[in-house]
């Protein structure tokens, strides 16, 4: 009489790994960005890194993450902006004149003025930043 003998399987629920040691992480960082801080930025970023609770290389990535950056100013945008002070010079000179000749005679060069600035500060503000 032949017994057959079941053959049961033992299964290691983890993989051998030869190598052993920390598991890979997820995100490598690879590349690096050398900085030049002076001390006193130095010091800002460590200690608002320390409030934080975070290491300073973390609390700089982060920070560099939500940071928002204005662009410069375009040339249409410094021409609207010399337009703007050259119509201020004019307001400031219209006041003036008001106080010398009344204001019923500056009212009308005045209301055309505000409304060349609103328009200029118009397109000034088209510019989503």
């Amino acid at each position: 009489m032949e017994c057959e003998m079941e053959k049961t399987e033992i299964k290691d629920p983890k993989p051998y790994n030869p190598k052993g040691g920390r598991p890979p992480k997820k995100v490598k960082r690879q590349s690096q960005l050398m900085v030049r801080l002076t001390e006193t930025e130095r010091f800002l970023i460590e200690e608002k890194a320390r409030d934080a609770g975070m290491k300073p290389s973390a609390w700089f990535r982060q920070a560099a993450k939500k940071a928002k950056v204005i662009a410069r100013l375009k040339p249409d945008d410094l021409r609207h902006l010399r337009t703007l002070t050259g119509m201020a010079n004019n307001l400031n000179q219209l006041t003036h004149l008001a106080h010398k000749e009344g204001l019923t005679f500056i009212r009308q060069c005045c209301k055309e003025l505000l409304l060349e600035i609103d328009l200029t500060l118009k397109q000034l503000s088209i510019d989503d930043r």
